[in-house]
């Protein structure tokens, strides 16, 4: 079936192909409306399980971090695990509710205005995402290589999130004056895109490479330039270590702190995730932006599947995260026996045979749980 897909769009584009609208806008030749293909099923099959997974454990992630043992975190450290679980959760119930409902209902319903808030905010949502990862690599490279400067960590983190967090505001603004909810004439079907924001395709073309450099090209080069820094040291200053040059050495052979090297393996981690989720997308989108046409060539499905891939990400680092941070599998693991305890019947009985109507005393078992 012959249709133009929104779905394998770049993420600035409209999520389903554009409709004509002869009255204001240039008509688009050879169109036809998109349907909820088999390939669509699966996408929206797959964004919700990774929504339902990427819910739970991100707010398990920001609760833990909040008002759980992952208070313990170095001050510094704390900030950006919040802001990076917060720009997730932005990305699980923004992008991709919106992009599950979109493909089942093809045309769009919500209006004009939520058509710019909602592309506005799915912007926002994955630049935020990439940005923290590249706060959180500037981070390490300073904690690595300036160890005796943790006392303005905190300060200077402070001052980068909010950097990261306005830059993403004002890089996906643009979303707000180019989406608009265009009706076809003659036609029931409406759809949010950018047709008649630009005269000419290579103005669109400029847009989309704007934002793919913004949200992938210049993340990346920056976090492998940090990277790339902090493992030149440690063969640095573990060439220096073998010449007997180093006379700091912690225990063993260690060349930095257990617990440095441990948050450093983390980021590490957390940052290839989001390179190997979101690399085959992105190179698609660029596929799509030079080359329309390839759209009738492509397999539908894997347009889908590489989108649901890049949304995995966003599963990733609540688990990363856990793999490496006890105090969050800590919180976890209490939080099921609290959850276990409460529904079991058997528990709420001897809570009842323990605790007489004017014993005034509680059953010491609960207590001792909830100062877990």
């Amino acid at each position: 079936e012959k249709r133009i897909l929104s779905s394998l769009a770049p993420p600035t584009s409209s999520a389903a192909s554009a409709p004509p609208n002869t009255s204001q806008y240039p008509p688009l030749s050879d169109w036809e409306a998109p349907s909820f293909t088999r390939a669509a099923q699966f996408r929206v099959g797959a964004t919700l399980v990774l929504f339902l997974f990427a819910a739970c454990s991100n707010l398990a992630l920001l609760a833990s971090v909040w008002c759980g043992r992952g208070r313990r975190l170095a001050s510094h450290l704390r900030p950006l695990m919040l802001s990076l679980a917060s720009a997730d959760l932005m990305m699980t119930f923004v992008v991709m509710p919106l992009d599950a409902v979109w493909n089942v209902t093809v045309q769009w319903y919500g209006g004009n205005v939520l058509c710019k808030l909602l592309c506005f905010l799915k912007l926002f949502a994955m630049h935020a995402s990439a940005f923290i990862l590249v706060v959180i690599s500037l981070d390490r490279q300073h904690a690595i290589l300036h160890p005796l400067d943790a006392l303005s960590a905190h300060r200077r983190n402070r001052r980068m999130l909010l950097l990261a967090w306005t830059l993403s505001l004002l890089l996906a603004s643009p979303q707000l004056f180019i989406f608009r909810a265009i009706r076809v004439e003659g036609a029931d079907f409406t759809q949010c895109a950018t047709h008649g924001s630009f005269s000419r395709h290579w103005q669109e073309t400029v847009y989309n490479m704007f934002h793919f450099t913004t949200l992938y090209v210049v993340p990346l080069l920056v976090m492998s330039c940090c990277y790339s820094r902090i493992l030149l040291h440690i063969h640095q200053q573990h060439l220096r270590d073998k010449a007997g040059e180093s006379y700091l050495r912690r225990s063993g052979t260690d060349i930095i702190p257990k617990a440095r090297m441990k948050t450093l393996k983390m980021t590490v981690v957390i940052v290839l995730s989001f390179v190997v989720c979101w690399t085959p997308y992105y190179l698609l989108g660029i596929w799509y932006w030079f080359q329309p046409e390839m759209l009738r060539i492509t397999p539908e499905y894997i347009h889908h599947a590489l989108f649901v891939f890049g949304n995995l990400n966003t599963c990733c680092d609540p688990v990363i995260y856990g793999f490496y941070t006890p105090s969050f599998r800590a919180d976890l693991a209490a939080c099921c026996r609290r959850t276990t305890s409460d529904a079991s019947p058997r528990s709420l009985d001897r809570l009842s045979a323990r605790q007489g109507p004017h014993s005034g005393e509680s059953d010491p078992a609960t207590n001792n749980q909830a100062g877990d």
